[in-house]
């Protein structure tokens, strides 16, 4: 199981609408993320299965199957097991036999992005990320809120954000990615909640349309004030030594570093 799920903007597309796929994988997304969950109807779930592909991209291809317990949930792990993809997207993931059978069924042939979407996912991020099967957690923001009955804005989320960033961290896997922002049309929007969520630790957002796709590649890129800052601190020299009347030592150079890597990475991919 040696891919790394290590992507920033990835694209949610329907499998039951194929006549997509090529677009979405010119789009500039950086992964694709084939749905048969949320965004197909109950009624096309079998359609969207039989139109699975892996050979459309040389992109990361993903599928978000459909959750255990479902009518759906075995078939679409067969399904994906005789597929090259890169992974699976799980949602509302939790421990439990469930869970465990399902990483034991994958034998290491491909990892698990794990969507944490409820009280108690959230509660087990930890001990999920620990598991080899789990390549990376995601956020599924709007589920969480609907789980807990809370609203969705950053301060109502600021708790469990931080959570998912220290439980991806702990077990050293990619930072995790941030949830959706619902709306299509606000590109303002989606790179102010991508922004906030570069600033939290996060590692990358999903999308749900091409339209924010570069909104979210701009909310995760320095700013310019800040590469510049950062190439300043790292023309400073060694030691303890002021910048900006500000003191710089080895910990501040470290994150001089991280913001100029981002910088370089987010312009290439």
């Amino acid at each position: 199981m040696g891919q790394k799920l290590e992507f920033l903007a990835p694209l949610f597309v329907p499998a039951h609408r194929p006549e997509r796929f090529d677009k979405a994988a010119a789009s500039g997304a950086d992964a694709i993320f084939l749905d048969l969950e949320d965004a197909v109807p109950a009624e096309a779930k079998e359609a969207a299965r039989a139109a699975l592909r892996d050979n459309f991209t040389a992109l990361p291809v993903l599928v978000r199957i459909n959750g255990v317990g479902t009518p759906w949930h075995d078939g679409d792990l067969a399904a994906c097991l005789a597929l090259e993809i890169s992974g699976l997207v799980v949602p509302k993931m939790e421990l439990g036999s469930d869970f465990a059978q399902l990483a034991a069924s994958l034998a290491g042939r491909m990892p698990i992005v794990a969507l944490i979407e409820t009280a108690r996912g959230l509660v087990d991020a930890r001990s999920l990320a620990q598991w080899p099967a789990v390549g990376r957690l995601a956020f599924g923001s709007i589920d969480y809120c609907a789980d807990l009955g809370c609203a969705h804005t950053r301060e109502a989320l600021l708790a469990a954000r931080s959570e998912l960033v220290l439980a991806s961290r702990l077990a050293k896997k990619p930072a995790p990615l941030d949830g959706v922002t619902a709306s299509l049309d606000d590109a303002a929007l989606v790179r102010s909640d991508a922004r906030h969520a570069h600033e939290m630790g996060f590692g990358g957002k999903l999308c749900i349309h091409p339209r924010q796709i570069e909104a979210v590649r701009a909310g995760f890129l320095p700013s310019e004030a800040e590469a510049a800052w950062a190439r300043r601190i790292l023309a400073s020299g060694d030691g303890a030594v002021a910048v900006d009347g500000a003191m710089v030592d080895e910990p501040v150079r470290a994150r001089a570093r991280a913001i100029l890597r981002q910088s370089q990475s987010t312009c290439a991919s």
